[in-house]
C-alpha cells in the first residue's frame, strides 16, 4: 500500500514536472514571438517617424515656398495697385488734357472765324471809302483768310517810270490812312510791282530798284502825312516777277504796274485784335 502511494506520488511527479516544462516551451515560445512582434514594431515605429520626418520636411518646404509665394503675390498686388493708380491718373490727365485741347481748338475755330468777320468788315469799310471818285478797276480790296488786299493801279499813284507820289494818290492814301489808324494791331507791308519793260536812268537802276523805290514813297507817305507808326510799315519790291496778266499788251502791262497794301494781324498781338469791335 504504501509502496503504492509512493509510486503514485512519484507519478504526480513526474507527470507535473513534464506540463509544467511544455508550458514553460510554450510560454518561451509567445514570448519569442511577442519579442519579435516587439522588435517589428519598432522597426515600423522607426520606419514611420523616418517618413514622418521626410513629410514634415516636404511640407515646410511647401509653406516656405507658399509663403514666399504669397509675399511675392502681396508685392504684386502692391505694384499693380500702384500702377494701376498711376494709369488711371495718366488716363485722368490725358483726358484732361485732351478735354483743354477741344476747348483750345474750339476756341481758335471761333476766334478765326472772329477775324475772318473782322477782315471782312475792313473790306467792306475800305470799299465804302475808297470808291468815291475812283474807277473800280483803279482800286481793288480783297480778303484772303486773315490778311486784307488793297490793290491801287499805277495811273493813281506814279508818272510813268517815276516814284513820286502825286497830289491825287495822297488823297487816296489818306482814306486808307484812317482805317489803318483805327486798327492799331494790325501790321501794313507796301509791296511794289512793274511791267517787265526794262527801265535804266539816273536815279533808277532797273524795275527792282523801280519796285522798291515806290513802296518806300507809299511808306513815307503813310508815315510823314498820316502820322503812322513806322513800326508797323514794311517796305517791299517785287519788281516784274509776279504779273497779274500778259506784259505782252498796253492793258496788261497797265494792270501789271500796281501797288498793293497789305494789311495782316501781328501774331503776338491776334486774339487782343479778335476783341476789337469794328464799326
Amino acid at each position: 500500500m504504501r509502496k503504492i502511494a509512493v509510486v503514485l506520488l512519484l507519478t504526480s511527479v513526474v507527470l507535473s514536472s513534464c506540463v509544467s516544462k511544455k508550458k514553460y516551451t510554450e510560454l518561451e515560445g509567445n514570448f519569442s514571438q511577442k519579442n519579435q512582434e516587439l522588435v517589428d514594431t519598432k522597426a515600423d515605429l522607426m520606419k514611420c517617424q523616418v517618413e514622418n520626418e521626410s513629410k514634415i520636411s516636404s511640407l515646410n518646404q511647401q509653406i516656405s515656398s507658399l509663403k514666399e509665394d504669397k509675399a511675392k503675390t502681396l508685392e504684386y498686388v502692391d505694384n499693380l495697385t500702384v500702377l494701376s493708380k498711376s494709369a488711371s491718373d495718366n488716363i485722368k490727365e490725358t483726358l484732361a488734357q485732351m478735354g483743354k485741347k477741344d476747348q483750345y481748338i474750339q476756341y481758335i475755330q471761333k476766334a478765326v472765324t472772329k477775324k475772318d468777320s473782322i477782315n471782312l468788315a475792313l473790306g467792306f469799310k475800305l470799299k465804302s471809302v475808297l470808291k468815291d471818285g475812283f474807277e473800280d478797276d483803279d482800286i481793288e480790296v480783297n480778303v484772303e483768310k486773315t490778311v486784307v488786299y488793297i490793290s491801287i493801279a499805277d495811273k493813281l499813284l506814279f508818272k510813268s517810270g517815276s516814284s513820286t507820289i502825286s497830289s491825287e494818290a495822297k488823297a487816296v492814301l489818306g482814306k486808307v490812312a484812317d482805317v489803318i489808324a483805327a486798327q492799331p494791331n494790325l501790321e501794313v507791308m507796301v509791296e511794289g510791282y512793274t511791267d517787265n519793260k526794262p527801265i535804266n536812268t539816273s536815279c533808277i537802276k532797273d524795275n527792282w530798284d523801280l519796285s522798291v523805290s515806290r513802296a518806300t514813297s507809299v511808306i513815307r507817305v503813310l508815315q510823314n502825312n498820316f502820322k503812322i507808326d513806322p513800326a508797323r510799315l514794311v517796305a517791299a519790291g517785287r519788281s516784274e516777277y509776279t504779273p497779274l496778266d500778259t506784259n505782252n499788251t498796253v492793258e496788261g502791262r497797265a494792270k501789271n504796274r500796281r501797288t498793293r497794301i497789305v494789311l495782316m494781324p501781328k501774331l503776338d498781338q491776334f486774339f487782343e485784335l479778335l476783341e476789337q469791335k469794328v464799326d
